[in-house]
């Protein structure tokens, strides 16, 4: 079982935006030291936004400071991750590597950075709140024990699944990681018919918030498969009948799933666009 304490290590990310604060939050949260975590991030607002939140060391330029770093989390986006490799690896060649970069394969990183030990992520905005789901790949130089050090690192946001291939990872990206817009999508159309149909903006939200919610709680309960949950709320006649007869005539989950396919299309060639540089 992985001790879900995080580990006493020397930290670095490299970018310090949405997912790095999430992660640096949860290890703060969990009683790492601010003075262990180091942040590059060029932009001086985030950095005085991480200083004061977090108590980080805060960085505007890599520098040989990061050589003291066990574990680099790279944190950048896609187009930003060659140069930041670039500039950062020099300092980083005897830590563990995890890259949450949309899309950057960890052949691309291990040609960047001259190591083998890479792990790649895909986490999700929950994170930001302690209910995230990462996928996570890696290559085979890292150890076991090193894959128990990311995962104390990735349970401070939330779950995990260890992929086998790496290319399931796009999937990934247009399942879990896309997915938190879809479902705010969707709400948000739940909340305009609610509108429509005379409740107020305010209750309209907290209904569907709370019906989201309160059904992935129940699926996730259940030992029942999605189909059946969903025929037990569905009367032949009734209301939810009409609603998913209407969803079934205008082909909604043919489309959904054609949606996801351009996400899971477009990772793929993010990795191919931005990680040849």
């Amino acid at each position: 079982m992985t001790d879900p304490r995080p580990p006493a290590q020397a930290l670095a990310f490299i970018g310090g935006g949405n997912m790095a604060s999430a992660i640096i939050g949860g290890l703060r949260r969990q009683g790492v030291a601010g003075q262990s975590i180091q942040v590059v991030e060029p932009l001086a607002e985030q950095r005085e936004r991480l200083r004061s939140q977090w108590d980080v060391h805060v960085l505007a330029h890599a520098d040989a400071s990061l050589a003291r770093a066990e574990l680099v989390v790279w944190a950048v986006k896609p187009q930003a991750c060659a140069q930041a490799a670039q500039q950062a690896g020099p300092h980083t060649a005897g830590a563990l590597h995890l890259s949450v970069a949309a899309g950057i394969t960890t052949d691309s990183m291990a040609a960047w950075l001259g190591s083998q030990r890479i792990v790649r992520a895909m986490p999700n905005t929950p994170a930001l709140v302690g209910r995230g789901i990462t996928g996570l790949f890696a290559r085979p130089a890292v150890s076991v024990q090193e894959k128990q050090s990311i995962e104390t690192i990735i349970a401070t946001t939330g779950q995990w699944v260890w992929l086998q291939a790496e290319e399931q990872l796009d999937a990934v990206t247009a399942l879990s990681g896309s997915g938190p817009a879809y479902v705010f999508y969707f709400l948000e159309a739940m909340v305009d018919a609610g509108v429509q149909m005379g409740l107020t903006a305010d209750h309209a939200r907290r209904l569907a918030i709370a019906t989201f919610s309160g059904s992935s709680a129940l699926a996730d309960a259940s030992n029942e498969t999605l189909e059946v949950l969903r025929e037990r709320v569905t009367s032949k006649g009734g209301t939810t009948y009409a609603a998913l007869s209407a969803m079934q005539a205008s082909g909604v989950k043919g489309q959904f799933i054609a949606a996801m396919r351009a996400a899971q299309s477009r990772a793929r060639e993010l990795g191919e666009e931005f990680g040849r540089q």
